[in-house]
């Protein structure tokens, strides 16, 4: 078992030395690892294969955890993509001067030391360590067992990166599997200054009860897509399909399809284009009574409470039949977790009060959850999505990961009362 703390007192000293690279050089350690990540690509795919190995085929786990040729360019793509990106540090956020002359700004500056909690993804390796390094954040990984060859081969090479580029390389460090590892980092108060739990909801509950250390929430994700009695056919159909079958295993795909009754005849439309990625789908009362004989027998169930509030991470999807507008908020209120919620309406006056009541990072008119995503908010790569209200929200980028403080320059100022 390695010695926790002189890791993290590795770590921190690390972070120390970032301060000391300039943007210029931080974007060169990164087009270098973006680099050897693809020279690598044959051993990063192989320690993988071990991982891969391990897990049975049908998990929906599985293409999570799965590293292949194409996903390592986009991956390296991403992380050129990072570089690309402005500084986020050093950006004034404030600039007055006191009627006493004190001259006060507040500017953005790093954590220090983030730790990141993840299960089945070893591409999060690269994109917090990318995210981390551009911010000029050190980083320390805890990645899930089952991904563990995966992320030791990405570290080894990312290590290597930094080597040739003269930086330190405990500007990332990677801590071994097991419980215990997780329980020293949410415990490492003075080396770590903030947690990201990446994962299940039972993984982000542990982070959230067990830390002495700030935790931000993030990925817990039951998307809801209400289908109102103003919702046009085909955009609500094709929004449905998309959110539910484009990635089943991210955090943003929609978990249940909440229907005006009104609309209850058309339900079989609504789910047609589910038919071909066998979708199974859980429907209350009402909207069983409808799907059967409209939808394949084998892939239509009964709802039960459980169905509600359940994210799926797989081809499964629940349906709740409504008789109103404020059911539907009603539900999702119940039902959600804060993340993503969706309205398909044509109706002016329903989209502009779904905005404004709906509670949730991201809430959309007549667009399709999938995209609730740091690329596609223009944000780069993310390092998570917060489901929480203090400090960030949503779409986790560079800006996310900067905290603050203020700086103030006088000329000999006392304060008299």
């Amino acid at each position: 078992m390695m010695d926790m703390d002189s890791i993290f007192q590795e770590v921190k000293a690390a972070s120390r030395d970032l301060a000391l690279l300039d943007n210029e050089k931080i974007n060169e350690v990164l087009l270098a690892v973006a680099d050897v990540a693809i020279q690598q690509a044959p051993y990063i795919l192989n320690e993988n294969a071990k991982d891969l190995g391990k897990m049975d085929v049908s998990d929906p786990m599985y293409d999570r955890l799965k590293l292949t040729h194409a996903r390592l360019e986009d991956i390296a793509q991403g992380i050129r993509n990072v570089a690309k990106l402005p500084s986020p540090l050093g950006r004034v956020l404030k600039d007055v001067v006191c009627p006493n002359g004190m001259h006060l700004r507040r500017i953005s500056v790093p954590f220090g030391v983030i730790g990141v909690i993840y299960e089945a993804r070893p591409n999060v390796s690269f994109d917090v360590f990318s995210l981390c390094i551009k911010s000029g954040n050190a980083c320390v990984l805890k990645g899930g067992s089952n991904a563990d060859a995966s992320n030791r081969a990405i570290v080894e090479i990312i290590h290597q990166a930094l080597k040739s580029q003269g930086v330190n390389p405990h500007v990332v460090e990677l801590l071994p599997p097991g419980h215990e590892s997780a329980a020293a980092l949410l415990h490492a108060t003075g080396y770590v200054d903030l947690i990201i739990p990446r994962g299940s909801n039972n993984l982000i509950q542990f982070a959230r009860h067990n830390a002495t250390v700030p935790v931000i929430e993030t990925g817990a994700g039951i998307c809801h897509t209400y289908f109102d009695v103003f919702g046009d056919l085909a955009k609500g159909a094709a929004i449905i399909n998309n959110a539910k079958t484009r990635r089943v295993t991210v955090c943003n795909a929609l978990d249940c399809a909440i229907v005006h009754q009104a609309r209850l005849k058309e339900l079989p439309e609504i789910v047609s284009l589910l038919k071909s990625s066998n979708v199974v789908i859980y429907a209350d009362k009402a909207a069983y009574e409808v799907l059967d004989g409209n939808y394949p027998a084998h892939l239509l169930e009964h709802a039960t409470a459980e169905s509600f509030g359940t994210e799926f991470l797989d081809y499964k999807m629940a349906i709740k039949i409504v008789g109103s507008f404020d059911e539907a908020l009603a539900h999702i209120r119940a039902n959600g977790s804060k993340h993503s919620e969706s309205i398909i309406t044509e109706n002016e006056e329903r989209a502009q009060r779904f905005l404004r009541e709906v509670d949730a990072a991201c809430v959309y008119v007549n667009v399709s959850t999938a995209f609730t995503d740091g690329g596609q908010f223009g944000l780069g790569a993310e390092i998570g999505i917060s489901t929480q209200k203090l400090h960030a929200r949503g779409p986790m980028g560079l800006e996310e990961i900067t905290t603050y403080k203020w700086l103030i320059e006088g000329d000999g100022q006392i304060r008299k009362v």
